[in-house]
């Protein structure tokens, strides 16, 4: 899917506005269709090997080292479904060395790892003592390289800590309300271009409990079917009805905002209480983006109200990094509801929620995670200050600028270098999370293997995560990976590809780089 080439005008915390030429690119290229023959053919043959092992299992030939109900527990409700047991047990647990590497320094941009063998395909682990170091890190969600552990850069955390502790152990609505906190909420607000904000300690709970306080029985929530499992519980706890739509398909959108809007709720035909959009800003398995304008302007049509989950987004696009809202140049009153994280691009823990002033005195009253939930600890309310002012140059630097710039040019040439070796990957041209298609499970753990072999870190994702056959590595880029680094991953991997025959593209990607590939920053004068 090729979307045109567009113009956007972007307002910045500057004066004067900044044009924003961009290529809103996204390819979701099919495989061949004897990839997808092979991968349910790998599927078949390893689910035919588990029932076997099963059948040994069962014979007593062979010993089961997972848990197992007891006998006299067989009349209960079962504690384990009986398939998931069965991919748990004969395929997860052939290649879960792939998953749960421990880390034993800083996850930066490179780091060390410890090595672990197992002695019985993997029940267990053993670590052997010795430490792979300098892994080149391709799966941290550290976009913007504030994932460090520099003296300099994090005086003002140590002496926050020094100040206030390292936890306030209690609410903010008790006695853990921290001057920093209305401070960092002020931030967030002027970072966002909106009214006000509030802050939560976890990025998961942002989403789960605070979709409760806002919809409720007689709602309607219309769901991207790629939306993230914090999103996904909290609309199932909020209790309104779901509907999925198709990812950015705004024609099923559209048909599911009209029906809704015609007919209303079931067999009453009254009208529904609310109607929540619920999207991503970019999409953390696709790597794609939302197509922001298009459900803008349905949203106004229809008078629902929209739900944006920035968490990958904030601070990795935009000119100056402040997410999809400023990518397209939308004004972000136009968003009901703007969520994001602390965890990706600030180096830090938990999220916000932003918008009007109505919205966020209502969410301070009424939302469990601002009632119940501990407040943020102050070294991590520091590190996002510290952070969100570089990046808005109120730190006296162009340090921030300079990162979201970097972070741009690596997406473009990581992207570009891996079209050209021939590999299929999905996600937009401006999306520093580059899903590579693996497709076949025995190369998905070929590859993982590969890599750490060549002392690259990356993180490899199959099913039930993705569709059974669009297994995939998933990269994320940072401003902190240098030329080199970059370069040395694309050459492992062009080597990789080869031995293991993973490059299916069949599409022929010119070398050259788009006109405006280095002049996306232009002042009005």
């Amino acid at each position: 899917m090729q979307m045109p080439h567009c113009k956007k005008v972007a307002q910045t915390g500057a004066t004067n506005p900044v044009i924003w030429k961009f290529a809103l690119q996204e390819s979701f290229e099919q495989a061949p269709m004897y990839v997808a023959v092979m991968t349910y053919l790998g599927f078949g043959i390893v689910t035919l090997f588990g029932y076997l092992r099963d059948f040994l299992r069962a014979v007593g030939l062979e010993k089961c080292h997972l848990a197992q109900e007891r006998e006299e527990q067989k009349d209960f409700v079962p504690l384990y479904q009986d398939f998931e047991n069965f991919y748990t047990r004969n395929l997860y647990m052939r290649v879960r060395d792939n998953w749960n590497r421990p880390i034993c320094s800083l996850p930066g941009p490179v780091f060390d790892l410890m090595e672990r063998v197992s002695d019985d395909y993997n029940w267990t682990f053993r670590l052997t003592g010795r430490t792979i170091h300098n892994a080149i890190n391709m799966g941290s969600y550290n976009y913007l390289g504030f994932a460090e552990n520099k003296a300099d850069f994090l005086k003002t955390v140590a002496d926050k800590t020094r100040q206030y502790g390292v936890g306030v152990c209690s609410t903010r609505q008790e006695i853990g309300n921290l001057n920093i906190h209305e401070e960092l909420e002020k931030l967030v607000a002027s970072f966002l271009g909106v009214e006000s904000s509030m802050t939560f300690g976890m990025g998961f709970a942002t989403n789960s409990m605070n979709i409760p306080a806002l919809v409720g029985k007689g709602c309607l929530i219309l769901s991207d079917e790629l939306n993230h499992t914090s999103l996904i519980l909290g609309a199932r706890l909020s209790g309104a009805t779901i509907r999925v739509f198709k990812h950015n398909n705004m024609h099923s959108l559209d048909k599911m905002l009209k029906e809704a809007v015609c007919s209303g709720q079931p067999r009453t035909h009254r009208p529904w209480r609310k109607i929540l959009i619920m999207v991503e800003g970019i999409y953390s398995m696709e790597g794609s983006v939302v197509q922001l304008p298009e459900i803008i302007a349905l949203k106004k049509k229809y008078k629902a109200y929209l739900y944006l989950d920035e968490a990958h987004s904030i601070g990795a696009v935009g000119p100056t990094g402040r997410g999809v809202t400023e990518l397209f140049g939308v004004n972000p009153a136009d968003v009901d509801v703007m969520m994001g994280t602390f965890t990706k691009s600030f180096g830090a823990a938990g999220g916000y929620i932003a918008g009007k002033k109505e919205l966020v005195d209502y969410l301070r009253s009424h939302s469990h995670s601002a009632v119940y939930a501990s407040a943020m600890s102050p070294p991590v309310t520091e590190q996002i200050l510290r952070a969100m002012k570089c990046i808005m140059g109120k730190d006296g630097s162009t340090e921030g600028i300079r990162r979201i710039r970097q972070l741009a040019e690596n997406t473009r040439y990581f992207r570009a270098r891996l079209k050209e070796m021939g590999f299929i990957i999905y996600g937009n041209d401006d999306s520093p999370v580059v899903p590579i298609l693996l497709y076949m499970p025995g190369k998905v753990v070929a590859f993982a293997r590969e890599m750490l072999e060549r002392k690259i870190g990356v993180v490899v994702v199959g099913f039930p995560a993705t569709p059974i056959t669009e297994a995939r590595a998933r990269f994320c880029l940072s401003a902190a990976h240098t030329r080199t680094m970059l370069d040395q991953v694309l050459h492992h991997l062009n080597e990789v590809g080869d031995t293991l025959c993973l490059k299916f593209s069949r599409r022929k990607y010119s070398p050259q780089p788009d006109l405006c590939d280095e002049t996306d920053f232009e002042l009005d004068s």
